[in-house]
């Protein structure tokens, strides 16, 4: 007997048994029932919920979205982007877009790294952000030997044993920090202060820190620095490649993304460099100004990061649309690509929100297959760094 096959509810089926999911209005042109959706309907909405839907509707969904957020006036730039954002390999066969358009649109793919001085600008940032967080990592490998004889830390006042946990303990303290708060304070930093906020929070820490375990005078004062600078380690390396990629354009977001592990080799290089610079600095010193030069990289991010335009993405997620718009217009080199890429974040947003609407993300970071899977594998990989950082230390 031949089974039957059934359409998930929402989607329907054409002759050749392919199923579609059904179009309505609404925005994006879905009207979402995560209940009734099946997953792979809803995978197909995300690789582009614009797709297929009928150029009057999409213009009347533009319309009330341009009513909703203020953006009447710009609402000629809209159905452009949208219509591009729709189809974005036909972009160059679009009528309604100008030469300009067209030329900019094209250069995207032809000039990829022709961008705004702005978006260069959050770049640097970033970049310096990772190297803050390689200097934090590795300054501290010629500044043991010093500040252990100082404290005393010594087989004169402790056994073998107890001198192996006190400077493990000392080493060990910011990735202890990041494991039981730093990591964890993430989301909620990013939700009351945004990326821009966090990752300035995290690297005022850093640099507050830094002197801090310059001037310290016990070792467990000097445990405390290193604690309270893990802090702002789990949240700078959590915040900074998520700031990244919600900025930088599609063509060249892998690239950038990916720069935090370059970045933070650079600055690994950087504190190996300030341990042989000081070494022969004087007795007392030269620890020191080691564990100290790090204060450097944070302010210098601290400044930059106050001229960086906030994550559109999250901007949009606090329903501050057109300042998302004007973040966009400082990022992207035209505002067809700003409104394309605003109103295509906008509609994933929405669908978003109504996909985790009344559902536990906690519980099903356990209960969802997938997702325990992909921690797991995330939790091996991470341990296996920590083994080769301990092994190259």
């Amino acid at each position: 007997m031949a089974s039957e096959k059934r359409s998930s509810p929402g989607s329907s089926e054409d002759g050749n048994g392919v199923e579609h999911i059904e179009k309505k209005e609404g925005l994006g042109g879905y009207a979402v029932d995560p209940e009734q959706m099946g997953r792979s309907n809803l995978n197909a909405m995300f690789d582009n919920p614009l797709a297929g839907i009928p150029k009057d509707q999409l213009f009347n969904d533009v319309k009330n979205f341009c009513d909703k957020h203020g953006l009447t006036e710009h609402y000629d730039t809209f159905c452009k982007g949208a219509l591009v954002a729709q189809s974005p390999h036909a972009a160059q066969q679009l009528d309604i877009l100008s030469s300009e358009e067209k030329r900019h649109l094209e250069r995207e793919h032809t000039h990829k790294w022709s961008q705004t001085w702005d978006l260069y600008w959050l770049v640097i940032m970033c970049s310096l952000c990772a190297a803050v967080q390689g200097m934090d990592e590795t300054v501290n490998n010629g500044a043991q030997f010093f500040y252990l004889k100082r404290f005393n830390i010594t087989e004169d006042r402790f056994d073998q044993n107890m001198i192996d946990n006190l400077t493990g303990l000392v080493v060990g303290a910011p990735y202890l920090a990041c494991a039981i708060l730093g990591c964890w304070l993430t989301e909620p930093l990013n939700r009351a202060f945004g990326r821009r906020g966090t990752i300035f929070i995290s690297c005022f820490i850093a640099a507050v820190t830094s002197i801090w375990e310059g001037v310290a005078n016990s070792w467990v004062n000097l445990f405390l620095a290193r604690f309270f600078l893990g802090l702002g380690i789990g949240s700078k390396s959590t915040t900074t490649p998520v700031y990244s990629a919600e900025c930088t354009p599609a063509p060249i977001r892998g690239a950038l993304v990916m720069m935090w592990q370059m970045w933070t080799a650079f600055g690994i290089m950087l504190g190996n460099i300030m341990g042989v610079a000081f070494l022969h600095v004087g007795h007392d010193l030269n620890w020191r100004l080691m564990l100290g030069s790090t204060v450097v990289l944070p302010i210098i991010v601290c400044a930059q990061v106050y001229y960086c335009p906030e994550s559109p993405r999250w901007l949009i997620k606090k329903n501050r649309v057109s300042k998302a718009y004007e973040a966009f217009l400082r990022l992207r080199p035209n505002e067809v690509q700003a409104a394309r890429d605003l109103y295509y974040a906008y509609v994933n947003v929405e669908i978003e929100r109504k996909i985790s609407h009344g559902r536990n993300l906690i519980v099903e970071f356990f209960t969802v297959g997938r997702n325990r899977r992909a921690a797991v594998a995330s939790w091996i990989v991470m341990f296996m760094q920590v083994r080769l950082l301990k092994e190259l230390t």
